[in-house]
């Protein structure tokens, strides 16, 4: 006779996912994105800590340090590696798995709360600038930040018993000014007893929602639903860097764009042409990522003084944003239709470099547009040839390489 064994499910399913998402890290931090993290979080760095000797004494950390943390703490999910098959034979032995959430959520408090202190060490020199340089508070900020956490997670848990989502949108709301109250008086050097209240408020609401809660059952299609958003988040992030075969991929039309398909002309070598741009426009997340990426390093190059490093940023932006649509070349591997096209396999490869030359060529123009409009012409020039020459790099001799060996 079949016996549950809770610990082994806990064990096979953290070990899974573990193994799954460390699969893909290991792409991801590849030694082209380590060498842009290392330069964005050094730039980032010497600009933090200048506009830090820049700020008044009168300045609204505690309201912006409250405003950022909030959003942390108000979101916090508990990490159940539950699957869809669970909700067929996991909820005849609901009442066994007991020990299985409660270590989810200790998990997800562990996950979620280092989260919160990265965050903090990076706001404390903030805190600290007004406040004579004193560092000495961060134990007793990063100890209140851990228990409202712990609490936000409680509470949150409860209120996922229930069907109807008003309760949820309710709750947040509810949950989102209490802590922002609770920050505010923390940051504020306000004393411990208003915070004191504050976390009875909260404690209160925790009681509240054990005790409407304890006769009903786990809503398992939402907790799923949850998990696997989480999931596909990740792969549609890890698919960036790398194929991944378990990614669902999201289609959506983007009418105003169609221009761009209407330019091209039916023949037998614009094929590829078609299918590529259509991908690149309609499916998974290609488009959004480029223009992303062309609002971040166009903030970054707004904000950078140092004409040199507006090249930089811009030249670095476009080999990012280049190795990011790799993936691009891979979209139609599983799909057997395409190899019975009377198509010569050297459109394909022709039609992806051109469709690549062109998404880069675009970006490179306007970053070197947004150096213009700063006034530094020299440098605007300088990035224009630059990224032409980089570009011309990249599509004929790195994408080369890559399509070669795929």
């Amino acid at each position: 006779m079949f016996e549950f064994n809770e610990k082994q499910l806990w064990k096979d399913r953290a070990g899974q996912t573990a193994k799954e998402y460390g699969q893909y890290l290991k792409y991801i931090f590849n030694g082209h994105l380590v060498i842009v993290l290392v330069f964005l979080l050094g730039t980032a760095a010497f600009y933090y800590q200048a506009w830090l000797k820049t700020i008044p004494d009168d300045f609204p950390v505690a309201l912006i340090m409250s405003i950022i943390l909030t959003f942390f703490l108000t979101n916090s999910p508990t990490y159940t590696f539950l699957k869809d098959a669970d909700r067929i034979f996991l909820i005849a032995v609901e009442m066994k798995m007991k020990k299985y959430f409660l270590k989810s959520m200790v998990v997800s408090f562990v996950i979620q709360g280092y989260l919160l202190l990265i965050l903090l060490a990076a706001l404390m020199p903030l805190y600290a600038q007004v406040h004579g340089g004193d560092f000495s508070r961060f134990w007793y900020l990063l100890i209140v930040l851990l228990i409202t956490k712990g609490a936000n997670l409680l509470i949150r848990w409860h209120v996922q018993y229930y069907v109807n989502v008003h309760y949820h949108y309710t709750d947040t709301v509810v949950r989102f000014f209490v802590n922002l109250a609770i920050l505010y008086l923390l940051f504020a050097d306000s004393s411990p007893y208003f915070i004191l209240v504050l976390l009875l408020i909260m404690a209160f609401l925790l009681v509240y929602f054990q005790k409407a809660t304890s006769k009903k059952g786990l809503k398992w299609e939402y907790l799923i639903e949850q998990d696997e958003k989480r999931l596909a988040s990740f792969y549609r992030f890890a698919n960036m860097f790398t194929e991944v075969p378990k990614l669902r991929n999201r289609i959506k039309r983007r009418r105003l764009l169609d221009l761009l398909f209407s330019r091209i002309p039916y023949a037998k070598d614009k094929v590829f042409a078609h299918l590529y741009w259509r991908t690149y426009i309609r499916a998974g997340d290609y488009f959004g990522l480029t223009l992303r990426l062309t609002v971040i390093s166009g903030i970054f190059i707004f904000f950078l003084s140092f004409g040199p490093g507006q090249v930089f940023i811009s030249v670095l932006f476009v080999f990012l944003t280049g190795l990011q649509l790799l993936p691009l070349w891979n979209a139609y591997d599983n799909k057997l239709w395409i190899t019975i096209y009377p198509v010569e396999s050297a459109y394909r490869e022709k039609a992806f470099k051109q469709i690549m030359a062109t998404i880069l060529g675009w970006q490179g123009f306007v970053l070197t547009l947004i150096i213009a409009l700063k006034g530094d012409f020299l440098y605007a020039l300088i990035s224009l040839i630059v990224n032409g020459a980089f570009i011309a790099f990249f599509v004929l001799m790195y994408i080369n390489k890559k399509v070669k060996h795929s």
